[in-house]
């Protein structure tokens, strides 16, 4: 699927070229039949935590609302937030996922085929402005959720950390340096911060 991408990056840069032939092929699938505001609600639930916490967290909060694979945003918005806490989620974290709701139901947030027609600057711009929602959170919803191919997370501690293993800084980059060092990397950042992602999971 990304064996164009992987041509380019291996040719641009020859450190990433080793981690590609390292790693193999990557494996990122865009999640389409996930509604942009069950993207968010999800990466919300997953900011600050590793994977299994979140993924537990996440189960108790489906499970607040039987019946259904992921609640409406209706749904959300009328559930207390006594009964959300329930889940294990936090103070902040409740208000950010039911603004995310109440955005969803007034047509602030975008459906799947308006995002699909906006810019990743337009995107960031617009989910900003939902409570708890910054960058980051924005930026995983481009690449996971839309399969946006250019998307350099710089303010991900895990890119920054995987890139600094991979080309032997002894500090961690700032986001400005590795704003710099990424652009080797265009159209194809989402790709390489992939990689640097499994740089840090190799041993």
């Amino acid at each position: 699927m990304h064996a164009e991408a992987e041509r380019h990056l291996a040719q641009a840069d020859p450190v990433l070229a080793r981690i590609i032939h390292a790693v193999g092929p990557c494996t990122i699938r865009p999640r389409r039949n996930c509604p942009p505001y069950q993207s968010l609600v999800q990466a919300v639930a997953h900011q600050q935590l590793n994977g299994t916490a979140a993924q537990t967290i996440l189960n108790r909060f489906v499970a607040l609302f039987p019946g259904t694979k992921f609640p409406a945003p209706e749904a959300i918005v009328a559930a207390s937030e006594e009964q959300l806490r329930g889940a294990g989620l936090s103070r902040a974290k409740v208000a950010a996922i039911r603004d995310i709701a109440h955005k969803a139901t007034t047509g602030h947030m975008p459906t799947r085929r308006e995002a699909a027609r906006l810019s990743d600057d337009e995107l960031v711009r617009r989910l900003t402005e939902i409570r708890g929602v910054g960058p980051w959170t924005v930026e995983m919803f481009l690449i996971f959720t839309l399969g946006r191919r250019d998307v350099l997370p710089v303010g991900d501690y895990g890119v920054r950390c995987g890139f600094a293993k991979a080309y032997g800084w002894k500090e961690l980059p700032t986001p400005k340096e590795l704003l710099v060092e990424g652009e080797l990397w265009r159209p194809y950042r989402s790709i390489a911060s992939w990689y640097m992602w499994r740089v840090l999971d190799a041993k």
